[in-house]
Formats: C-alpha cells, structure tokens, sequence
C-alpha cells in the first residue's frame, strides 16, 4: 500500500541558482546531488524534520511547467513568524499571512515564479 509522498518535483531555469534559493533562504539540505546524463542532474533536497523531499529539476520538453502557482504547500507551526524570517533572508512573498478559519496562509515564490502556499496546520 502506498505509505507517503516520496518527493515532489519543482521545475526549474537553472538548478544551481535554485539549489542557492532552497538552501540559503529555505533552510533545505541537499541529498542527492548527482549526474543524470546529458549535461543534467538530480538534485534532491530535504526539509528539515520532514519524510518528503523535494527534487529541483526539469526534464527536456518540460520547460512551460516552470513558474506560476504550484500545487505544493509548506507546513509551518507559525506562519507569521516563518514569513518574517524568509522576508529577511530575501524571499518574495505575493501574499503576507492572512488568517482565515481554517488557520494561516501566506504565498511566496522562488526565483522562477513557481508560488508556493507557507500554511498553518490549523
């Protein structure tokens, strides 16, 4: 039986600039970083304290998946707090923290325009 999300995969211009973006301001941890033929890499990364890791790489013919919303969102015990300090280390936010019934949520994006929803568990 399926038991979890292995990974999600981000689509990316340019992996060196984006591995710089999600380890430097997003705090990630690089796992695997290894050739994968033909001038491209794997390049896998972890969120500290979670199972799911994220991939940043694009495969040739999928270049118009890069930037925009994404379907992934990112867990925060203190959406607030997180905001103030991903704003410090200089990543964009489109939407600040927004309380809502359901709990808090703020939208950022990296440097290739894919938004990402920072949330509340509740």
């Amino acid at each position: 039986m399926i038991k979890a999300v292995k990974f999600v995969s981000v689509a990316v211009h340019n992996q060196d600039r984006a591995l710089e973006f999600y380890t430097t301001a997003l705090g990630f941890t690089i796992m695997t970083d290894q050739p994968m033929g033909k001038g491209l890499r794997w390049l896998e990364l972890a969120v500290p304290g979670a199972d799911t890791r994220v991939v940043l790489h694009t495969p040739s013919g999928q270049e118009q998946q890069i930037g925009g919303f994404s379907n992934v969102v990112f867990s925060s015990d203190n959406v607030a707090k997180t905001y103030e300090q991903l704003t410090a280390r200089g990543v964009e936010f489109v939407q600040k923290p927004k309380k809502e019934p359901w709990g808090t949520s703020a939208i950022f994006k990296d440097p290739d325009g894919n938004q990402f929803v920072l949330s509340s568990a509740r």
